[in-house]
């Protein structure tokens, strides 16, 4: 027998559901190709106690030029879907890393060009740059950093010296 309670966790359940669906989707604004869940910025939906879809957001790192633009996009999509009061809140702890970052997430930065991260994040070689990082145009691992910087500070500029292609590379954090 199914009870009041049941068929209101029901209805709960399939809200986050919907909403968890929406939200998933939004694109990360500076490289369109990954998601916000593929980045693992997206670090939840609940309910809060009056109905109201929360979405919680975890920034790259705390300068991310980024960070507010993405809480805009995934609340106006979750608007868009009919959550006229959802909210986003961001959420600093645990801080994210990039081991937050999907297969599908890493494989997607690499179709568009970008090394993703090999090392873990507990890595000492993630703050001081990767001895070697394969390429992701041609798969070689005969690369060489360019630049601690690249298109974005999250990113570090290689260069491959097999291809000759010049490539970011998304550092471990």
């Amino acid at each position: 027998m199914t009870g009041i309670a049941d068929i209101k966790s029901s209805s709960q359940d399939a809200v986050k559901r919907e909403a968890w669906r929406v939200a998933t989707a939004v694109p990360d604004p500076e490289i369109p190709v990954v998601t916000v869940k593929d980045l693992g910025i997206l670090r939840s939906i609940d309910l809060a106690d009056d109905g109201v879809v929360v979405a919680s957001v975890t920034p790259t790192y705390s300068g991310c030029p980024a960070t507010r633009f993405i809480e805009q996009m995934v609340l106006e999509a979750l608007q868009q879907a009919g959550f006229e009061n959802a909210r986003v809140e961001t959420v600093l702890s645990p801080a994210w890393t990039t081991d937050g970052i999907s297969d599908a997430g890493r494989e997607k930065l690499r179709s568009f060009g970008i090394a993703p991260p090999q090392k873990t994040s507990n890595s000492k070689r993630a703050l001081f740059g990767e001895a070697m990082v394969n390429c992701p145009h041609c798969g070689a691992n005969d690369t060489e950093r360019v630049s601690e910087f690249g298109s974005t500070p999250c990113k570090a500029l290689y260069r491959c010296k097999t291809c000759k292609e010049p490539f970011d590379y998304f550092k471990c954090l």
